[in-house]
């Protein structure tokens, strides 16, 4: 299935001279019409990487939006405030720590539509490290 994605999207890269992020994004990839095997080669994995990579940085921007939009409605005194590539660090109050991670939860899934659907893993604790175990 990877491999197929992979030649699909490097097939319609060179076809239309781009390629799209799952939200529209999109990047011209005038390395596919090198005749230097080097640089044709470098235009392959750009069109890859960058669906692949592009699209999960929508998404985290997607979920950002979403996040510090709930926060704010619902009046939380917890903050967003990092985004590291995936994850998302939260500065939350010991009273909203619950209820924080059903907010991030919640909008990381629903930050776009997936089959099967994003998966989101969520720690805390007094610092990012121990939060990641």
């Amino acid at each position: 299935a990877v491999q197929e994605f992979m030649r699909s999207t490097v097939k319609e890269a060179e076809t239309v001279g781009e390629v799209r992020t799952l939200l529209g994004r999109r990047r011209p990839i005038p390395e596919l019409r090198a005749t230097n095997r080097q640089t044709k080669s470098l235009g392959e994995r750009l069109a890859v990487n960058t669906v692949m990579q592009g699209s999960a940085a929508d998404i985290i921007k997607v979920a950002m939006i979403s996040v510090e939009g709930r926060l704010r409605a619902e009046g939380r005194i917890s903050k967003l405030v990092l985004q590291v590539h995936d994850e998302l660090l939260v500065e939350a109050v010991e009273a909203e720590v619950h209820a924080v991670k059903e907010i991030l939860r919640e909008e990381m899934v629903a930050a776009f539509s997936l089959k099967p659907s994003l998966v989101v893993d969520i720690g805390s604790g007094v610092n990012w490290a121990v939060a990641k175990d």
